[in-house]
């Protein structure tokens, strides 16, 4: 026998993941994001990982809850958040990975697609930037920030990777703005995703 009822699971599921958290210093809303990560990646060491800065589960929650725009730099990141809430929450989810614009640019900077996604987007209103696969657009999204180019609300940059992951998160984590990001080399647009739909849930549930 084994469970096959998706609500049953995912509830057996955060029952395991509260069990193996206990002790952990993040407040109420913070802990909600950081069950979510270890749900979808199966990995208990996302509660060392998770950094949150300037009340940033906050920051989304209410931006959320109004609406709001929200870059994703991989199209896996935008498939993996949950429409439906993102529907009731009146937001709205952009990807410019495969637009042509960015392909252009980026053979014209001699860089990633995903750091020209960056400079697309930026022309755009955008609340909240999520990155999950990409240093390099990470990194680009804080040197618009210093540059006075670009003023997101938050940021979540949980790249992935040995060349840049972990240093794309330590700049982003010297700016003010809110972030919530994770330390070291693990990440992942899966986790991005995670991240983004924990703050829906609680914002406008599912």
């Amino acid at each position: 026998m084994y469970l096959n009822n998706p609500a049953v699971i995912e509830k057996k599921s955060m029952e395991i993941i509260r069990q193996g958290i206990a002790g952990v210093s993040f407040d109420e809303r913070e802990l909600a994001v950081v069950k979510r990560m270890i749900h979808t990646t199966g990995d208990f060491d996302y509660k060392n990982l998770a950094v949150f800065k300037n009340h940033a589960v906050e920051v989304g929650v209410t931006l959320l809850t109004k609406g709001c725009s929200i870059f994703t730099d991989t199209r896996m990141a935008w498939s993996g958040i949950n429409k439906r809430a993102l529907k009731k929450s009146g937001s709205n989810l952009r990807c410019y990975i495969d637009d042509d614009r960015v392909k252009v640019l980026a053979e014209k900077n001699g860089t990633t697609r995903a750091c020209a996604a960056i400079d697309i987007a930026c022309q755009d209103e955008v609340d909240i930037y999520v990155i999950g696969n990409a240093p390099t657009a990470l990194f680009r999204v804080g040197e618009l920030i210093k540059q006075g180019r670009l003023t997101p609300s938050l940021i979540i940059g949980v790249p992935v990777g040995f060349v840049g992951a972990a240093e794309s998160k330590d700049f982003i984590r010297e700016l003010d703005t809110p972030s919530i990001t994770t330390r070291g080399t693990k990440g992942g647009s899966n986790v991005a995703a995670s991240i983004v739909n924990a703050l829906l849930y609680m914002a406008v549930g599912r």
